[in-house]
């Protein structure tokens, strides 16, 4: 090696991309059992053998109308139910057949929203350099990331990283992962997904167990992906596909909510996964905590709190999450349309929704007039903790090359 000693911050430098990180191309999928929420108390009732249960029928009923959810689609349905008498009481060791359903049904789940995503990419499942992975759904070793790689035809160095249980903020904390790859490895394009079944929740109704209601009600199941890639090729030669950037991803960051550890846990046992939501609590703390960590955000990038002046893509935790943001931030009726609608559609699966809210925001977007949509935005999930995850995000103009500078926007 006669060459002279290289300049490791400059071999550093030149190894990060040029520009911000941007979303090339989403995928979603879902299982084909639809169920809606107008028929599910008869069959969640039916399905445990809890029929006698009248009272209790009723009160989840009420409930299953106040969620903001019309429909779901779940993996397990009244067959498989039918098989596992187990998974109807909490106290039977029913986990190691839910484990042994999620091992084959999240990959396959995962790997169809992940063929959408790159047959919109446009380029081949090979070129994928980096995956990022996250469910709830299991905790195996290999584990969903070590299945997408011969199921998409990855490459066996793809570099892989596999979150677990890390509750509904993992869509978003999986996508700041992959800013940071994608930002700091020129050329890299990862792939990130995020799949969920909730047959790990299912158990019969009990009296006193409010949050046992509150889960047959609110989760479905479902799969997002999302390409994710800095200095997108933008002009088109015979070797090379043109990218097509949505959104470019400006800031990430995640904060935790003092003293909030109990609002929201979960936790694997020999029935399944336990845990609670301090529902008053989680709306009292985002409240108190959203603008702070919105300010946090904008503020340092010259962006002002023109909070309707933004586009937002919001986890929608539920209905009443949705209003409280609404609320504090005292945001237009239509500014939350893209989540209620998911929410509404799919009900909440868990760090997945946030990706079909991001889906259901582009194609919003291209039907609005460019003039009409606003060019800066807010992506906000939370989760277990309480865990904010924050990012600032800007829309790419169909014919753009990168950001504009940050315009200061009005004061709300």
């Amino acid at each position: 090696m006669g060459s002279a000693p290289a300049n490791v911050r400059e071999i550093c430098r030149a190894r990060r991309a040029d520009g911000p990180a941007a979303i090339l191309a989403i995928g979603t999928a879902n299982p084909a059992n639809c169920v809606l929420q107008d028929e599910f108390p008869d069959f969640y009732f039916g399905a445990t053998k809890s029929e006698h249960l009248t009272g209790l029928q009723d009160k989840f009923t009420r409930l299953c109308q106040k969620l903001g959810v019309r429909k779901r689609y779940l993996h397990h349905t009244e067959e498989l139910l039918g098989a596992h008498p187990e998974f109807l009481d909490p106290h039977a060791p029913s986990l190691d057949a839910r484990l042994d359903i999620a091992k084959a049904a999240v990959p396959e789940l995962a790997a169809e929203a992940s063929r959408r995503a790159i047959a919109e990419w446009g380029r081949p499942a090979a070129d994928i350099t980096h995956l990022v992975v996250t469910t709830n759904s299991g905790a195996h070793m290999p584990g969903v990331d070590f299945r997408l790689v011969p199921l998409l035809g990855l490459r066996p160095t793809v570099r892989r990283t596999m979150l677990y249980l890390n509750g509904c903020f993992a869509g978003a904390a999986a996508l700041r992962i992959a800013k940071d790859v994608a930002e700091n490895n020129r050329g890299a394009r990862v792939l990130v997904v995020s799949a969920e079944i909730t047959v790990q929740l299912f158990t019969r109704p009990e009296e006193g167990c409010f949050q046992t209601l509150v889960n047959q009600g609110l989760f479905g199941d479902g799969a997002g992906a999302v390409v994710i890639g800095a200095d997108p090729v933008m002009i088109r030669t015979p070797a090379v596909v043109r990218e097509r950037p949505i959104f470019e991803i400006v800031s990430a960051a995640q904060a935790i909510v003092p003293d909030s550890e109990d609002v929201i846990t979960m936790h694997v046992t020999k029935g399944g996964y336990g845990g609670d939501i301090s529902t008053r609590q989680v709306l009292v703390l985002i409240g108190d905590n959203i603008e702070r960590c919105l300010l946090d955000a904008f503020e340092p990038l010259g962006i002002g709190a023109g909070w309707n002046d933004l586009f937002w893509a919001v986890h929608p935790g539920s209905s009443p999450v949705l209003d409280q943001v609404d609320a504090v931030l005292r945001l237009k009726p239509e500014k939350l349309a893209a989540s209620r609608r998911v929410l509404s559609e799919y009900g909440n699966m868990f760090g997945v929704t946030v990706i079909f809210v991001l889906d259901e925001l582009r194609r919003r977007m291209e039907k609005e007039e460019e003039e009409g949509a606003p060019e800066w935005g807010a992506l906000m999930a939370f989760g277990p903790g309480l865990t904010v995850e924050t990012m600032v995000l800007h829309r790419c103009v169909a014919q753009g090359t990168g950001a504009a500078p940050p315009d200061k926007l009005a004061a709300a």
